[in-house]
């Protein structure tokens, strides 16, 4: 099958994964619905056809924080993308690369920061809080001796979210034999995926952090070890801690609450991420899109705002644009791309968003995406 839309690379890697890492990918917490509420309401939005408008010129390009991006989209932090295809975070950067956007790497991505940039060009890296700070220090350290230019604080994960799929497809939760035996089976019945992926895309550790995992644990165990070394008693006050090592813009990402941008905004942060992290940590709260006005209206202009969750194509970016965000990171859609067939199909799909935000752009009557605005909504 030649993909042609989001839904279609999510397909090829249905196919193409052991269910565990599909439903680990493609899932979300309790009973999806803030996952489904982060597709639902973008279809609820209607874009505003223009016509007979000069549309000879398109303008995609934006700059933020300092950089140059070629469209306004950028790939979301995606933990142990090195389990979807072979070295899948170095893959996914060097596809980002190419396409002249940000790639943030995952603290807990299979590939190290180090290797990552060694791939392509220095990732933004995504930061969780351990509870073991003389470790974040060295990490922050890392990411910044590698040229990382962004760290990007992620806050909405003290404790992982109950995810149903993951205890049904053995992803957590088996264990002794019977998980091995489950995993086993997974990997002989894919045989493409096992052969990229097993046999030629180890070690399977989680690379940022593999020296603080007590017996170099590996990736299917690192649920466990998240809720027991996350440090649930971070506060805006720990800033200051990432601030004494970290001299570059903060994005703080996880915000869906007006009051929170506005604390991010007292506690020095350049940019923040509208997000319910995909709808995979609490669930039944607002879609991120629905979010997105309230939290704009709270922080006005004093920092960037991006958004993530239920962006599925062009025309969901230039929705979100439309309604303020600066721009969209991309979790899922990449993931899919990278698990129907690394690098390219990553970078397949990613022009594929291009070509439906220029086509957005111009049957919207919007010639430069700086400009977008309310204007091109249909209310």
């Amino acid at each position: 099958m030649k993909p042609a839309s989001i839904q279609d690379y999510r397909e090829l890697a249905r196919r193409r994964l052991p269910p565990m890492f599909f439903e680990y990918i493609d899932g979300g917490s309790y009973a999806e619905v803030t996952l489904r509420r982060n597709l639902e309401d973008f279809d609820s939005i209607a874009l505003r056809q223009r016509v007979m408008r000069d549309m000879s010129q398109i303008d995609l390009g934006i700059e933020s924080l300092g950089q140059k991006w070629s469209m306004p989209v950028g790939l979301a932090p995606v933990g142990m993308a090195g389990m979807y295809a072979r070295r899948g975070e170095a893959q996914a950067s060097r596809a980002a690369t190419a396409a002249g956007i940000p790639f943030c790497l995952s603290t807990v991505g299979v590939c190290s920061v180090e290797e990552v940039t060694k791939a392509s060009k220095a990732p933004w890296f995504q930061l969780y809080m351990l509870k073991d700070r003389g470790y974040m220090r060295a990490l922050l350290e890392r990411a910044k001796e590698a040229g990382c230019p962004v760290l990007v604080f992620t806050v909405d994960l003290p404790t992982p979210g109950a995810r149903y799929r993951d205890v049904k497809s053995g992803f957590t939760g088996a264990s002794g034999l019977s998980g091995a035996l489950n995993t086993a089976w997974q990997g002989a019945t894919h045989p493409e995926w096992s052969w990229d992926v097993m046999l030629q895309g180890g070690p399977h550790t989680l690379g940022n952090v593999q020296d603080a995992i007590p017996g170099g644990q590996r990736v299917n165990d690192f649920l466990g070890w998240i809720a027991k070394n996350f440090d649930r008693s971070v506060t805006w006050k720990d800033m200051e801690f990432v601030r004494e090592v970290w001299d570059g813009p903060i994005v703080i990402k996880g915000v869906l609450d007006a009051e929170d941008a506005r604390d991010a905004v007292k506690a020095g942060a350049q940019g923040l991420v509208v997000s319910n992290h995909g709808g995979r940590q609490l669930d039944a709260v607002k879609s991120s899109i629905e979010a997105l006005p309230r939290i704009l209206e709270a922080v006005g202009t004093d920092l960037e705002v991006y958004m993530d969750g239920g962006v599925r194509s062009g025309l969901d970016v230039l929705k979100a644009l439309a309604l303020g965000a600066r721009a969209c990171f991309l979790g899922r859609p990449w993931a899919y791309a990278l698990g129907a067939g690394g690098v390219p199909m990553v970078s397949r799909m990613l022009g594929v968003i291009r070509s439906e935000l220029n086509t957005a752009m111009i049957l919207t009557g919007c010639a430069d995406i700086r400009q977008a605005g309310k204007a091109l909504l249909d209310r």
